[in-house]
């Protein structure tokens, strides 16, 4: 018994490197190879808690570390545009954080939820789960924090000015919560700026298009500071940020613009679904705007180009029943 507790406590420590650096890759380079990885990850974990006669402690652990793992596969499966087994894995981290009572798993399940109905473009859905998720995850937590943020911009995309003026502060109250040490890169992260989370998302929808571009300026310099990366070595949401300076500039009128800021987005690295479903949105706004403009049909080839290669041909399957 006491080599088995030996060779738990080393699997453990294994298990909570790799979610480290899983959450590192996931949000630069997710793949369906990304996935096959997490999977064969999380099955390992699996066979552990499959075992039975784990001392209580390190069982709870196991459990923890399997829902950080369920997370990440949910993650990577909904950047793939997998959303059957995104929400499978989503009722797993569940499952796990329930079981361990460590109820920032839930959050961050919820969070994933959220934006799965948030680009699929339901809302109502997407701000009630970052609600609900916000009763789970505890204050001070970087989920609890961007789940405030996700239902501020799904106020916004309704256009409760007031919801989203409301979710607005609560999101900047519970960053002002998070302990320096709260990540700055990677899946479970967030931004150090002045303003929320989706702020300048937020200010878009309202139609408040040069308030958003200065916001989306600042957080690029901010957050991701382009002079010093390549855009492959960028996270998946630096294209996101240029999407919605594009889409700000296309408010603005301004079409040379949102049409170079656009193509660099489709430039960054690889593409996952949320990025090409902003993509198609300034697709149809500059088209729909301005549609003899030169630069409306140079970013409409060059989104209709990134289309062809974006997502993987292959796609998860979703398991029965995690173990």
């Amino acid at each position: 018994m006491a080599d088995d507790a030996v060779e738990l406590d080393i699997a453990s420590d294994g298990l909570t490197e790799l979610v480290s650096h899983y959450a590192t890759v996931l949000s630069v380079a997710p793949s369906a190879a990304v996935y096959d990885d997490l999977l064969n990850v999380r099955s390992f974990a699996g066979s552990l808690l499959a075992r039975g006669h784990a001392p209580a402690g390190q069982r709870a652990a196991l459990i923890v570390m399997a829902g950080w793992l369920s997370s990440l596969l949910s993650v990577s499966a909904a950047d793939i545009g997998d959303h059957a087994a995104a929400l499978v894995w989503c009722a797993d981290t569940e499952r796990r954080g329930r079981d361990a009572e460590y109820p920032e798993l839930l959050g961050w399940a919820a969070l994933t939820r959220a934006l799965i109905a948030y680009y699929q473009g339901q809302p109502h859905h997407s701000a009630a789960v970052a609600r609900r998720g916000q009763e789970a995850a505890p204050l001070g937590t970087v989920a609890h924090a961007k789940l405030a943020a996700q239902e501020m911009r799904s106020l916004a995309m309704l256009g409760d000015a007031a919801g989203m003026a409301d979710a607005r502060r609560r999101a900047a109250a519970a960053v002002g919560k998070l302990t320096p040490a709260a990540a700055t890169t990677g899946v479970y992260s967030i931004p150090r700026a002045d303003d929320p989370p989706y702020t300048a998302t937020s200010l878009l929808l309202a139609k408040r298009y040069q308030d958003a571009a200065e916001t989306t300026r600042r957080l690029i310099e901010t957050a991701h500071s382009p002079q010093s990366r390549t855009p492959g070595a960028q996270p998946t949401n630096y294209a996101r940020a240029l999407l919605i300076l594009a889409l700000a500039e296309a408010g603005l009128g301004h079409v040379d613009e949102a049409s170079v800021a656009g193509s660099a987005a489709l430039g960054c690295g690889r593409l996952v679904w949320p990025t090409m479903v902003l993509a198609a949105r300034l697709d149809q706004s500059l088209a729909r705007s301005y549609p003899k403009a030169a630069g409306t049909a140079d970013y409409h080839a060059r989104y209709a180009a990134a289309g062809r290669q974006a997502l993987p041909a292959r796609r998860p399957r979703p398991p029965e029943e995690p173990a």
